[in-house]
């Protein structure tokens, strides 16, 4: 552990080296490539989006208004009744399809990831696994989704019971700036497998990324009109898009969730939100200290901190502590930063001042009251506008902001536990349950104290990739972290309406044989108890 140190001196994380002939952003961002990705935006209006890694412009934009939010769900609308018809298998080989582009052309969407977010180029790649995964598994597996299921009737063998899947509709997105591929096209894919269209308005500074994935589906063969763009600020945009969607789908912070659901509650419309989180790693007593330092760096600081599920606690047993820290401390101070369209840095840039005010603040304010610095702890102009070092903090009470509210940077607190109670019980002691960590050699127990969290994803040993990854199973957020799940079973069933068909034959549900309503009355109660005898479900 190193001395504390105070928030305004020369970093210490060294910069990634720009390789020769690196791409720049106006190499990537052409005027023509431009006009090509905005030309199914519905927007009477002009703005911008600009690069973290510099804060110049990138693109000027169209801007949508309220009118062009209503004019992009009527055209969603005419294109979804024909949507719906067509074959579920027909669908789902556009999801193939786009798979495959996608991993085709991934050096193009990576660049303009890295432009419009400031991360590094692999975790930019996360993005594309994440939504490649998706893609493969809603291609291969929607079909057994949404077939028909027959259940049992109500009274057997005179009833016929058939569950069907609906579409809703037209399904309002909002998607955020921090993963622009994986939280725009990542969770619209089962909507539209689904047969629903999707106006979605992406954070405008990001929005050539989502951009860029509507026009490769449209490539790979989905209907240009079901997948409709609006661009805007969201207190203008936003709530427009609830007042006129089916379905509304929300990532973001916990406080405009709330609004999301407020006016979707007053419409009786389903939502699903994914919001915040302030997420705990616990290490044991009998972790690997050299595999939990490189977890811990990877789920604290990937994306610069700026992900939902990233790590921002880290409860470690006392006995390994500090043994734990000065491994966890030397490769945070050796982590690279860097600003180029190439591989080879370790973190990127904050996406922009908001950001970088709020890391400043919640460290500057721990500093003032007592936290140490035990890495990083400064911002880095010399490298871009936004850049700001891993920073892991020691010593954190809870007076200071850092250690209740949500950061979304890269900025981590250790503290000490003696027993695994003491630390479950602490990781807990938040409003938020989006995703936990736990590390130990121990496989059963790391998952009875996975158990134990309650949070919606739990990953043992490693940080965030493993359940997030685990497409067949749901993702989400208990507690202040959300409403809802993808992935899996109910990453698309949301997006459909459930309506059961029932066929009465033979006999009715009524009296009759000449039965009275006495006689049938104490004929259905025997049956109830034959039923129940017979064990039938």
């Amino acid at each position: 552990m190193t001395d504390t140190q105070a928030p305004d001196i020369a970093g210490t994380n060294p910069l990634a080296a720009a390789p020769q002939g690196a791409r720049t952003a106006a190499g990537v961002v052409t005027p023509e490539l431009v006009a090509q990705l905005t030309k199914g935006v519905v927007g009477s209006g002009r703005t911008a989006n600009h690069t973290p890694f510099t804060g110049e412009k990138l693109a000027d934009l169209p801007e949508s208004t309220p009118g062009d939010v209503r004019q992009a769900f009527e055209a969603a609308r005419a294109a979804q009744t024909v949507w719906a018809k067509v074959p579920v298998r027909q669908r789902a080989a556009v999801l193939l399809r786009f798979h495959d582009l996608l991993l085709e052309r991934q050096a193009e969407i990576l660049d303009l990831v890295q432009l419009e977010t400031g991360k590094a180029r692999l975790h930019a790649h996360e993005e594309v696994q994440a939504v490649a995964v998706a893609s493969r598994h809603y291609g291969r597996r929607a079909a057994a989704y949404l077939r028909p299921k027959r259940h049992a009737g109500a009274v057997p063998a005179l009833t016929k019971a058939v569950e069907l899947r609906h579409p809703r509709g037209v399904v309002g997105q909002i998607a955020p700036w921090n993963y622009p591929l994986e939280l725009s096209v990542g969770d619209a894919l089962p909507a539209f497998v689904a047969g629903n269209a999707v106006v979605m308005k992406p954070d405008t500074e990001t929005c050539l990324t989502a951009l860029w994935a509507r026009d490769l589906l449209i490539e790979s063969g989905l209907p240009e009109g079901v997948f409709q763009v609006v661009l805007g600020e969201g207190p203008v945009v936003g709530p427009e898009l609830v007042r006129h969607a089916d379905y509304v789908s929300f990532t973001g912070s916990t406080r405009t969730g709330r609004e999301v659901a407020q006016g979707a509650a007053a419409r009786l419309i389903g939502v699903s939100l994914e919001l915040g989180g302030k997420n705990a790693m616990l290490v044991l007593e009998d972790a690997d200290i050299e595999k939990a330092a490189a977890g811990a760096v990877r789920a604290c600081f990937s994306s610069a901190g700026q992900l939902c599920i990233s790590i921002e606690r880290l409860y470690v047993h006392e006995s390994i502590a500090e043994a734990f820290l000065e491994r966890f401390a030397a490769r945070t101070r050796a982590m690279r930063l860097g600003n180029s369209l190439a591989y080879g840095a370790d973190m990127g840039s904050l996406v922009g001042e908001r950001q970088l005010k709020t890391v400043e603040q919640h460290v500057q304010d721990a500093v003032a009251k007592g936290a140490k610095v035990v890495a990083g702890g400064v911002a880095r102009p010399d490298i871009g506008p936004y850049f700001f070092e891993p920073t892991i903090l020691d010593d954190v009470e809870d007076s200071m902001a850092v250690c209740g509210e949500e950061t979304f940077g890269p900025v981590v607190s250790v503290y000490r536990f003696r027993d695994e109670d003491e630390a479950v019980q602490r990781a807990n002691a938040t409003p938020y349950g989006l995703n936990a960590s736990v590390w130990t050699k121990n496989a059963r127990r790391g998952l009875d104290i996975a158990s134990r969290l309650r949070t919606g994803t739990v990953n043992v040993n490693e940080g965030y990739a493993p359940a997030y990854g685990s497409v067949q199973s749901p993702m989400g957020g208990m507690k202040d972290s959300g409403l809802g799940r993808r992935h899996g079973s109910e990453g698309i069933l949301k997006y459909t309406e459930a309506q059961t068909v029932a066929q009465q034959r033979l006999l009715p549900m009524a009296p009759s044989l000449g039965m009275d309503d006495e006689k049938y009355a104490a004929f259905m109660s025997r049956s109830l108890r034959l039923m129940k005898a017979f064990r039938f479900k």
